[in-house]
């Protein structure tokens, strides 16, 4: 691992007819490197988020055309991609998700390529990956189709989250590569639970479960015995009233450490670049149905072959800028420290993600921005 990474960066002014901003972020590729990747002939997954329905803070797909051409013009085949969604919402299976993302704009004319969801139809086309010095997860369950890629790329809309704190590369790779199965283990224990409400005893979770784990009482609804429950999450897949659902209780520090170690489950081995593009910054996450006005104005564009050296230039992109007047930052009652991540979501531990990234040899948080 080197002691500094290039972290390269361009603003957001297009003052003249030469270039647009499409043109400029493959320019600011080019610059960082991409060129370098041997993509002739080989499949090239684009990791990005497609947005939930009814969310505006998404990526549009012009961005991710801007990729897809870039790859394509190098010889390679690109898709677009994400996983399934482990709570109720408009990408919980393929079927869902590859529409919302029709409904927000990628189709194949718009962004070049198409889209394959990575975990299959119902979240549980999954690969075990191994976890090389991982301290909590031993085995990361990813989407096949990310697996399958010859070259991985991710394309991130860097913005703020509630559970992790800050969302950025690293989030978009660990938590959104992973299967239900894996969103699953890194939000919580594993174990699923049933809403008794929504249960109509259809019994759909006991025919996919393979180790007896739910119950059903005189009521006909069912339970889950959690200690049968192996976490595969595929009862949650096919419950037709999205009655069977997750804690998401993981204390943030170890959800950021889990997030770190799927992360490298995912782009150790094979060539990886990244892109992250610091606007619309968002308090939450896109996978929200809706949006709140930006916290910061908009920085500009990153790319880096170091995810994490990207992720903490863009976090000390956003902590450098005033708080817009607003935004969620200056509602009465919130106690702004400068650390604009934390101030919006009290109980996360974003640094946590970049140290623990750093300490099992995904990157280096020591980087060197150069500006084109």
């Amino acid at each position: 691992m080197p002691e500094t990474s290039k972290v390269y960066f361009a603003d957001f002014r297009c003052p003249s007819w030469r270039e647009n901003l499409p043109q400029k972020l493959a320019r600011l590729m080019e610059t960082a490197g991409f060129g370098d990747i041997d993509m002739d002939g080989k499949y090239v997954a684009i990791k990005m988020h497609f947005g939930e329905p009814g969310n505006l803070a998404y990526l549009r797909p012009n961005w991710a055309r801007a990729v897809a051409d870039l790859v394509k013009s190098h010889g390679g085949k690109p898709f677009l991609t994400d996983c399934n969604t482990l709570y109720v919402g408009g990408r919980k299976n393929a079927l869902d998700h590859i529409e919302s993302a029709y409904v927000n704009g990628f189709t194949p004319y718009s962004t070049g390529c198409h889209i394959l969801i990575a975990d299959g139809l119902k979240g549980n086309d999954e690969v075990e990956v191994p976890v090389e010095g991982g301290e909590y997860v031993k085995s990361a369950k990813i989407g096949r189709a990310v697996m399958d890629a010859d070259v991985f790329i991710s394309l991130t809309h860097f913005k703020g989250h509630e559970q992790a704190g800050m969302g950025g590369t690293l989030k978009n790779i660990g938590m959104g590569c992973g299967s239900r199965a894996g969103k699953m283990e890194q939000h919580n224990s594993g174990k699923p639970f049933v809403k008794q409400d929504l249960c109509i005893g259809c019994r759909a979770c006991a025919k996919i479960c393979a180790h007896g784990a739910p119950e059903f009482g005189p009521d006909r609804k069912a339970a889950i015995n959690t200690a049968k429950c192996v976490g595969c999450a595929r009862c949650i897949a096919v419950c037709p009233k999205d009655a069977i659902q997750t804690l998401y209780d993981e204390a943030p520090a170890i959800l950021n450490k889990k997030i770190a170690e799927y992360t490298k489950a995912v782009v150790d081995g094979r060539p990886c670049f990244h892109v992250s593009l610091v606007l619309d910054v968002s308090p939450n996450c896109d996978c929200h149905g809706e949006n709140d006005t930006p916290i910061v104005q908009d920085v500009g564009m990153f790319a880096s072959f170091d995810p994490v050296a990207l992720d903490q230039a863009c976090a000390d992109a956003v902590l450098a800028q005033p708080v817009l007047s607003n935004s969620v930052l200056t509602d009465e009652g919130c106690a702004c420290g400068g650390d604009h991540f934390r101030d919006v979501h009290p109980d996360t531990e974003w640094q946590v993600c970049l140290e623990h990234a750093e300490k099992i040899g995904i990157g280096t948080r020591s980087y060197e921005l150069v500006k084109i």
